[in-house]
């Protein structure tokens, strides 16, 4: 290839660790630990025992997301390769995860409310300098982390993070969390980590074409096999060409899931970002990386969970991101890692934390972090934030998959921020239990009764029209439902128009319309422009 050549709009840029899909659980140390001990390894061990067993459990909807891998033939020799290799390039992780529950059942059996100094000399070794043992107020004993320390030490290995390069033709696509992505003759695997300049580069090529050669000496060597399928990613064909917007008004783009751009002449905000491809036929309409700007100013992320922090979609936006404002942690718990310091890992700079209530001011913009409760089954997690976006004199709530769980709290928001426009909000409102997402991170087994009752849930009718009731839209639309097909590999969820969520979302939208406001579920696309008010 001696011309300019571009990247094919459709080449996914797939971010792994230890070939398992990337989300920030498996970039945080103490958190990636867990998964690999009490995910990862217990389902490739049940894979091994019985591949036909996982294969007829995808095949039923309702084992849908659930701990099974999902090949079309059996893939088990490949399978225990990845075990030994797990066993080899994480071992250090492995041991923190040992370390970590040898802690926890320590403290519970030690700590009775004395002074915790004596028990550090019996903290596990690898663990020492690494935590601090603590009481809550009630004298319930705990630890936190110095995360910082963690991500400088052997804990945190880049040399397990690659990408794996191949072309989508449709949505479909196994679950993300159960099934790691093995070798096949139409995927490239780059051990390269995810900071590599390699990735801003390759991406820029979607709009900007350069030499191939450029590209190609960016990266190792190549075998005759991997050099033609690398060639392959690449097209002489430019694709859609990148118009920025220049309207009067403030313009809403709808991307799918929990995904929204909203424009002015002057700014660009980008809000949880998952973002589908261009360039083959897909059965709902939609809005690609191609209609993103050339400069986004702000992404917003609401949440650290998998559905809403996508690397997939972040890493190839990197290199035109000036900045991501993510809410602050908790301080180094276990269950609520800090997502500064992992977007600082991964290459990003210019992370800003926000805390409830403090905001961010630029050209005519305002941005406030507000209270979200809910979905995190009543763990202690700080790292959530509800988005109230004000443009001028127009404002918009972004409060993702927040459930309504004391009224008074979002009547004392609306005092500080006012009534809003416009409502973006959640309604999965049965949830996953608690055990599907934090099961990993979860030492002392917990029953059933209480797994089911604690719910990763967002509003239902009653609770999502107390915030409509609290803040006087004219305008109310639900999205976050994770219908999109391009959205089934992270969220695993799959209505029918009898499923709970849909029939709450239609009781809200309905009781909105009658009311007189405009009111819909979002789904695919959507565009709206608002007139700017003086």
């Amino acid at each position: 290839m001696k011309s300019l050549v571009y990247l094919k709009p459709n080449v996914v840029i797939e971010p792994l660790i230890e070939r398992w899909y990337a989300w920030t659980h498996l970039v945080s140390p103490s958190t990636a630990s867990m998964n690999i001990t009490k995910r990862h390894i217990e389902i490739m061990n049940s894979y091994i025992e019985s591949p036909v067993l996982h294969s007829e459990a995808v095949k039923n909807p309702k084992m849908l997301g659930g701990p099974f891998m999902d090949y079309k033939e059996d893939r088990s020799e490949d399978i225990k390769k990845l075990i030994e290799s797990t066993f080899i390039n994480q071992k250090e992780l492995i041991s923190l995860s040992l370390a970590i529950r040898k802690l926890v059942l320590l403290l519970n059996k030690e700590a009775k409310g004395q002074s915790l100094e004596d028990l550090y000399d019996i903290v596990p070794d690898i663990l020492k300098g690494y935590v601090e043992l603590i009481y809550d107020l009630n004298g319930n004993p705990s630890f936190r982390f110095y995360e910082q320390l963690l991500y400088k030490s052997k804990y945190y290995n880049k040399e397990n993070q690659s990408i794996a390069l191949w072309v989508t033709n449709n949505d479909s696509r196994p679950f993300c969390l159960s099934t790691p992505r093995l070798d096949e003759d139409d995927i490239l695997h780059l051990n390269i980590p995810f900071e590599h300049n390699f990735i801003d580069e390759l991406s820029k090529m979607k709009r900007t074409p350069r030499p191939f050669n450029e590209i190609r000496k960016m990266i190792g060597e190549l075998n005759e096999t991997e050099e033609t399928l690398f060639q392959s990613f690449f097209t002489e064909t430019a694709f859609v060409p990148y118009t920025k917007y220049e309207g009067d008004s403030i313009r809403m783009r709808y991307f799918g899931h929990a995904c929204i751009l909203i424009e002015t002449r002057e700014i660009s905000i980008l809000v949880d970002p998952l973002i589908s491809y261009y360039g083959y036929q897909s059965s709902v309409e939609h809005f690609s990386d191609y209609e993103l700007p050339e400069t986004i100013d702000y992404i917003l992320i609401t949440h650290n969970h998998q559905d809403h922090i996508l690397f997939e979609t972040l890493l190839p936006l990197r290199h035109k991101v000036k900045n991501i404002i993510v809410p602050r942690s908790g301080g180094g718990h276990l269950q609520d890692p800090s997502l500064k310091l992992m977007f600082n890992a991964i290459g990003f700079k210019n992370i800003i934390e926000l805390e409830e209530f403090s905001t961010i001011t630029f050209s005519d913009c305002i941005i406030t972090g507000v209270p979200f409760t809910g979905e995190h089954s009543d763990l202690d997690i700080k790292t959530k934030m509800c988005f109230h976006v004000k443009i001028g004199n127009f404002s918009l709530l972004f409060v993702a998959d927040s459930r309504v769980l004391e009224k008074k709290l979002y009547e004392h928001s609306q005092a500080l921020v006012g009534n809003v426009d416009v409502i973006f909000l959640g309604m999965e409102c049965d949830g996953a239990p608690l055990s599907w997402l934090y099961g990993p991170l979860v030492v002392h087994e917990l029953s059933k009764e209480h797994d089911q009752s604690r719910r990763l849930a967002g509003s239902d009718c009653k609770r999502g029209m107390h915030l409509v009731n609290t803040f006087n839209p004219s305008e109310v639309y639900v999205y976050a439902m994770g219908q999109e097909p391009w959205c089934e590999f992270v969220s695993s969820i799959k209505y029918t128009d009898e499923s709970n969520p849909i029939v709450q979302s239609n009781n809200l939208i309905k009781e909105c319309i009658s009311r007189g406001m405009i009111a819909e579920r979002l789904f695919g696309e959507k565009e709206i422009l608002y007139k700017r008010r003086k």
